[in-house]
């Protein structure tokens, strides 16, 4: 009892209310967070557009026997994301085809297009211009041009084959292992994970992907030619779009950084839990994007780019793609979400996905090696092309491709998971 009223006794003296008092005393005693921290609100990234929180029923909308055991319904929640409101198209990516080459350039000129940054190395100076036809800068970027004995008619030619990105990402289901977190605190850079990946679309795509087919000229222009600016990129494999989206992140948060922003949720590709809720856009039972169950309007015009009727790929206005905001948008406002390119999400195939993932943000994920079967390798595409019938470009039809396989005729968009519950709570 003694010790007891001896510990009662410094509490209680003047020492104690110093050390207490010390402790902040802005709340008066009271607990109430920390104060003077700046309000915040989440602004559209450009392009986007906010598709809301909702549950629907995910999968076929109409009987299909055939394909039942791979899409059957179930009833799932998403969290409200931003989506591209197009597919990306060539000149949006071609800035990040032209962003790698400009950092190879910078690092091969050197001295005041490079800033030192100490411990963390050097980083690009982005402020000092390349001279791309100036002779003193020629010689130093020879190396980035095809050889002269590759040349064809002695064009002067970047080699798109040198044109390497690397890139990082945090493997946070692995770092959530229970065996990981039990062994207290481990080096995080195990988690950190590194590829270096060719970042030029496979342009041969158009001709490698169809035999007895005149698509040279699609080989030869598509990507670069200004006429296709619009049109969505296409001959890109999965992982070359995840480096995107990374390249993307980064893109968008050295500039937050530089002017002392907040980060915002990084870029990626859509789960296909995601794809299908914002292709159905608000219309939870409809088989199309734009309702249905028509795939024409009430003129009796074609609502999207796919191979109509016997086969006829002119009839619905378009030939190979079209510009990626071409015909109506669905009602969230999103264009070509059926049709046109077929679009990469994040997540691995598997027939029977449906049975085990989550109701809650469903999501089933496998970063597969290069000595994985290709079993493995294959990634989910939703949406149907302007090369498929009209069964490929309903809201629950689900198939795949290989993830390091690029075609004509599959191409992607980004989203971004929205930084609260709802717009309501802003």
């Amino acid at each position: 009892m003694e010790v007891s009223m001896k510990k009662l006794l410094l509490l209680f003296s003047p020492v104690a209310a110093a050390l207490l008092s010390s402790c902040g005393s802005d709340g008066a005693g009271h607990l109430i967070g920390v104060q003077d921290r700046e309000e915040w609100y989440q602004e559209d990234p450009y392009g986007m557009l906010y598709i809301p929180m909702g549950s629907y029923n995910m999968g076929n909308s109409d009987q299909d026997v055939p394909y039942s055991h791979t899409t059957p319904a179930k009833t799932v929640s998403v969290q409200a994301f931003y989506m591209d409101e197009t597919e990306i198209t060539n000149n949006e990516y071609r800035q990040f085809v032209y962003w790698v080459r400009d950092s190879m350039a910078h690092r091969l000129i050197g001295e005041e297009h490079i800033l030192e940054e100490g411990e963390y190395g050097e980083r690009i100076n982005w402020e000092e211009d390349i001279e791309w036809d100036d002779e003193e800068f020629m010689e130093t970027l020879e190396e980035l041009y095809l050889p002269e004995h590759e040349r064809f008619y002695r064009r002067r030619e970047i080699d798109t084959r040198k044109l390497n990105f690397e890139y990082y990402w945090i493997d946070l289901r692995e770092a959530a292992r229970k065996e990981n977190r039990e062994q207290g605190m481990k080096d995080r850079s195990v988690f950190i994970k590194k590829d270096i990946i060719n970042v030029y679309p496979d342009t041969l795509a158009w001709i490698h992907d169809f035999t007895y087919s005149f698509n040279e000229p699609m080989t030869n222009m598509y990507f670069w030619h200004p006429a296709y600016d619009d049109y969505p990129v296409v001959g890109v494999t999965w992982k070359q779009a995840r480096a995107f989206c990374i390249w993307r992140t980064q893109l968008l948060n050295s500039w937050l950084l530089a002017n002392d922003e907040h980060f915002v949720q990084d870029f990626r590709l859509p789960t296909e839990s995601e794809w299908e809720y914002a292709s159905r856009g608000g219309l939870d039972l409809s088989p199309y994007p734009w309702g249905g169950p028509y795939i024409r309007n009430s003129r009796g015009c074609f609502l999207g780019n796919y191979k109509p009727m016997r086969g006829s790929y002119i009839d619905d206005g378009g030939f190979h793609t079209v510009k990626a905001n071409s015909y109506a948008p669905n009602d969230y406002g999103l264009y070509c979400m059926g049709g046109n390119a077929a679009e990469w999400t994040s997540n691995a195939f598997d027939e029977s996905a449906y049975n085990f993932i989550h109701d809650l943000n469903p999501d089933y994920q496998y970063d597969a090696k290069e000595s994985d079967p290709p079993a493995l390798k294959r990634k989910v595409i939703r949406g149907g092309s302007w090369k498929d019938i009209g069964f490929y470009m309903q809201t629950g039809t689900r198939t795949y491709e290989y993830q390091d396989t690029a075609k004509c005729y599959v191409g992607f968009r980004c989203v971004m998971t929205f930084l609260g519950r709802d717009r309501a709570d802003f």
